[in-house]
């Protein structure tokens, strides 16, 4: 088959690899797509010190070869027994195990799921991991109900675009950030209320002059002290990324008289992904695609997302 994989140096190459064979209790999917995340920016990168060489890719929808079933793939690998957080055998598809910049790819048969009906195979292949992710960090751990406030930091990624659906859809009121007056009108589009453009305003005090938030979803991890100094009294922030750094620093005072909480979130649990496959068959919300390039140009799409100028989910063409 033909696949993308990661080299010493990061370098991405397109080249004939060996076939992937099922181990008993797995499947072999001929993918129709793949998309990327910001994940794959990180094994490329070598953050993850996985052994090289080894094909990227967490997300992906196909068909199965031995039924002929149309499927998508269900991105975390033996999440564990306790909903709370995944144990200690947890595994992401696309590292150390091979992932879905392929033209096949092996999976466990538990992690196949059937293609939602109304989506394109594109559309198939870009919601699992991220919808996954802004699904988790909104009910799972961040509790969120209708009627309250969330503010999704950095509008225009995969994760943030499911995240203003999901919790437009679930009654509550969205607000976003980001530098782009585009992304922020684009995020209006998909059900948020309005946004703070942070490049030209303290978008902490505009947050709060919009009345705060009971919520906020946090992807860029230096930010916390600003998304806590966002929330009302006993408000959440529920944290998944490190995009703008890797450490941040809080005032512990206004932490406990806020009685406010700061809770971290990743992937999500078969249990959330039902949950996820239930908010989208009662729903009309859908993945926004940025852009399908052929498997080939791979390396291009991956380096689009490290620009930051997409605006949802960049996805591979794989057959």
């Amino acid at each position: 088959m033909l696949a993308i994989q990661v080299h010493e140096g990061g370098e991405l190459r397109h080249e004939a690899v060996q076939d992937p064979v099922a181990a008993p209790g797995e499947v072999v999917v001929e993918l129709r797509a793949a998309a990327l995340n910001r994940r794959d920016l990180l094994v490329a990168g070598g953050t993850y010190p996985f052994s090289l060489p080894l094909i990227p890719g967490s997300d992906g929808a196909g068909v199965r070869r031995d039924t002929g079933e149309e499927v998508v793939i269900y991105p975390a690998l033996r999440w564990g027994p306790h909903e709370e957080a995944f144990g200690a055998d947890f595994q992401v598809l696309g590292g150390p195990r091979n992932g879905t910049y392929a033209e096949l790819v092996a999976v466990p048969e538990a992690n196949v799921f059937a293609k939602p009906a109304r989506l394109s195979w594109e559309e198939a292949a870009a919601f699992p991991l991220a919808a996954l992710t802004a699904y988790r960090a909104l009910f799972s751990r961040g509790g969120l109900r209708g009627g309250e406030t969330v503010l999704v930091l950095g509008a225009g990624s995969g994760v943030s675009t499911f995240a203003v659906q999901l919790a437009a859809q679930a009654g509550a009121r969205v607000l976003v950030t980001s530098s782009s007056a585009d992304k922020i009108e684009k995020s209006v589009a998909l059900g948020a209320e309005g946004g703070v453009n942070y490049a030209t305003e303290d978008w902490v005090a505009a947050v709060k002059g919009l009345g705060g938030a009971d919520l906020v979803v946090d992807s860029i991890g230096s930010t916390w002290p600003q998304s806590l100094d966002c929330l009302r009294p006993g408000g959440r922030v529920v944290v998944f990324g490190a995009t703008g750094g890797t450490e941040a620093t809080i005032p512990v005072r206004p932490f406990y008289f806020g009685q406010w909480s700061l809770l971290g979130t990743m992937m999500g649990s078969p249990r959330d992904f039902a949950g996820l496959l239930a908010a989208l068959d009662s729903g009309t919300w859908r993945p926004v695609i940025d852009s399908v390039s052929p498997l080939a140009e791979a390396a291009r799409a991956v380096a689009t997302m490290a620009s930051g100028q997409h605006f949802g989910k960049l996805v591979l063409s794989c057959s």
